[in-house]
């Protein structure tokens, strides 16, 4: 019982520990889970004030997207689809949700340990802030709110996470800290007696008031499992342990850093629908072209059950770009500036642009990353201005090779000046299908070339077109190993009837679309299990833009069957076996289906 005296600073960092150990771990978690959301919330909200692309979590997805390999890139788009930036943001979720949760643990031990990582994740958020392209000074205040409010939620959360010290009734001496001398384990306080002797008429083991054991005393009272004063735990009132964590403070202070980052996300949700433009967008009166496209002819369109349309709606219009957040371009504010090589600087407003004599045609688009057979492919009814005639009025100089074009959101693509000028219908499109362009589809003005993948062809949200040259300036893909130049592939696809479908004995029709931009389709086949060729029937189009519906009437017999469909377009070319990725200009090879007909 006498053994040595310990330090005053020994028994402080002993006792410290025995309380860091009764507050539970996953409080910790959910301290750095609020504090995330309160970052996310607030950020959100100083957000809608600014730009919606200023929120630090869509910052710091851009910046993710720009530093994401090709091959992952690839590997999203083509596994996700025009749901890849979900997918992209749910991740980011994660990875902040698990990250947060750490940051809370670390400072249950010390707050600086919480504070250094939330500082670390404010770097980072600063970072992509300002490397936005259209950033300034104010993108970096969402972020700097976020984390301050972080900041405060993490150490209220963490203080009342801590132990809350409690004195028992009749014990008012414990609640004072042990003179010097007195430890765990070592000698009683005045007047305590041994725990283990009970006194005239108590069983052994009943403790009472000023009842002792060894290990019970720190400096914010009895420490342990025993009973006291009326069989309450630790001495205190029931239910509490004296020195243990403070459940309803923590449910409390919990609850209104949730509810602050809840009400932050919302506002901010808020301020960013005020600012939508679907009511410019919604208030346009398109004016009449005054080259009109070619009407489409009688059966253009098939209306064969499960094969594309001829025109795909807007809603069901393939949509890969960059952009987390859909950019919001008032028309009254937008721009269009054309400089670089050229005789005269041009730059023209919106209503400049929708005066100018506008042409109509039908086109399709395919984006650079679709696979064999896949879904990144539509064709449509654009409206808009000559490419061609603003360009000849600003005068193209010498040398120049590339159009260099820029979105709002700093995306950037490169169109060859010469297939711009060679008299195919390239426009600075307004309208899509009768209506003006969707926000998603590049409100309110995008570049439409046919012939070419939309990653040089089709920038949306256009502002800028820069006259260059291809060695001056690399574009945002072919800085990522794509090919500069980018003319589009001449492909099929089977339709109907659907892979792994299971069909009747006898006539079945085996139909698709076949596509070779501004060389036109003159020509499909098919086979079955490797056997010969047939000729498919087209169906009738309005020009070499399109795309072309085909089909075939197949004698189907019982079994498993694979059917495979080539393209041969007006030059003359067939559609290559060869199998390719569509890394870095484009995939190639058959279209394939696997059957089962029944016997």
């Amino acid at each position: 019982m006498g053994g040595k005296p310990v330090p005053a600073r020994q028994r402080i960092s002993s006792v410290t520990s025995i309380e860091r150990t009764r507050i539970p771990a996953w409080r910790g978690v959910v301290a750095g889970l609020l504090a995330g959301c309160a970052a996310v919330g607030i950020g959100q909200l100083v957000a809608g004030f600014i730009a919606a692309d200023s929120s630090p979590v869509v910052a710091v997805g851009e910046m993710s997207i720009d530093l994401t390999p090709p091959a992952v890139k690839n590997f999203a788009i083509r596994a996700f689809g025009s749901h890849d930036k979900f997918v992209l943001l749910c991740g980011i979720a994660v990875v902040l949700a698990v990250c947060a949760a750490v940051i809370g643990v670390l400072a249950l031990r010390k707050l600086w340990y919480g504070m250094a990582g939330l500082g670390a994740f404010a770097v980072v958020g600063l970072l992509a802030a300002a490397t936005r392209p259209d950033s300034g000074a104010s993108y970096l205040v969402p972020t700097l709110a976020g984390t301050a409010a972080a900041a405060w939620a993490l150490a209220r959360m963490v203080r009342a996470a801590g132990p809350a010290p409690m004195a028992s009734p009749g014990r008012a001496a414990s609640a004072s800290a042990p003179s010097p001398g007195e430890h765990p384990g070592s000698a009683p306080p005045a007047g305590a007696r041994p725990g283990g002797t009970a006194p005239a008429g108590r069983a052994p083991g009943d403790r009472a008031p000023g009842d002792w054991t060894p290990g019970d005393w720190t400096p914010g009272g009895p420490v342990g499992g025993g009973t006291a004063g009326g069989g309450s735990a630790g001495g205190g009132p029931a239910g509490r342990v004296a020195g243990g964590p403070d459940r309803r403070k923590f449910l409390v202070t919990g609850t209104v850093t949730a509810g602050v980052a809840l009400v932050g996300f919302a506002g901010g949700k808020l301020l960013a629908d005020t600012k939508s433009v679907n009511a410019a967008r919604e208030a346009i009166r398109l004016p009449r072209p005054a080259v009109t496209a070619p009407p489409l002819p009688a059966g253009a369109d098939l209306k064969i059950p499960g094969l594309s349309p001829f025109i795909t709606p807007n809603n069901s219009f393939y949509r890969v770009d960059t952009a987390i957040v859909v950019p919001e371009v008032a028309p009254a504010s937008w721009q269009l500036r054309i400089h670089g090589m050229v005789a005269r600087e041009i730059t023209l407003t919106y209503q400049d642009l929708i005066r100018r004599p506008l042409i109509e045609d039908y086109i399709t688009l395919c984006c650079v990353s679709n696979p064999v057979a896949g879904p990144y492919i539509g064709n449509a009814l654009w409206l808009g201005a000559s490419l061609q005639s603003l360009l000849r009025e600003a005068g193209i100089r010498a040398g120049a090779d590339q159009l260099f074009c820029t979105s709002v959101d700093g995306f950037t693509s490169g169109t060859p000046v010469q297939t711009a000028m060679d008299g195919r219908d390239a426009m600075l499109a307004v309208a899509m299908n009768g209506q003006a362009l969707p926000t998603d589809h590049g409100f309110p003005v995008r570049l439409v070339v046919p012939g070419l993948y939309g990653y040089v062809s089709a920038c949306k949200w256009i502002t800028d077109i820069e006259v260059t040259t291809y060695a001056s300036n690399v574009a945002y893909w072919a800085q990522r190993g794509w090919s500069q130049q980018a003319p589009i592939k001449t492909e099929s696809r089977i339709d109907v009837p659907g892979a792994s479908a299971t069909l009747k004995p006898g006539k079945q029709a085996v139909a698709g679309v076949a596509w070779a931009q501004h060389k036109g389709i003159d020509a499909v086949e098919v086979r079955v299990d490797k056997g010969s060729w047939q000729q498919a029937t087209l169906a009738a189009v309005p020009d070499i833009d399109t795309w072309r519906q085909w089909v075939w009437q197949w004698n189907a017999t019982p079994g498993t069957h694979v059917i495979e469909a080539r393209a041969t377009d007006r030059t003359g070319y067939t559609q290559t076996a060869l199998q390719e990725p569509p890394e870095p200009n484009g995939a190639s090879g058959y279209p394939s289906v696997s059957v089962q007909v029944s016997s």
